[in-house]
């Protein structure tokens, strides 16, 4: 049975070069896809920014 579909929306950014290296090797170190790595990151951010309000 395939997995459903998930609900998302594309997101074109320009980042700082040093800020994507970075990007990239924690990628290959973690072997997440730059999609999951930045979902889990902004994620961690977001809920970290709702505990200080």
């Amino acid at each position: 049975m395939p997995k459903p579909k998930k609900d998302w929306k594309a997101l074109n950014i320009k980042i700082q070069s040093e800020v994507y290296e970075e990007l990239e090797k924690y990628c290959e170190d973690t072997g997440q896809s730059k999609t999951v790595a930045v979902e889990r990151i902004l994620s961690k951010a977001f809920k970290e920014h709702e505990k200080m309000e």
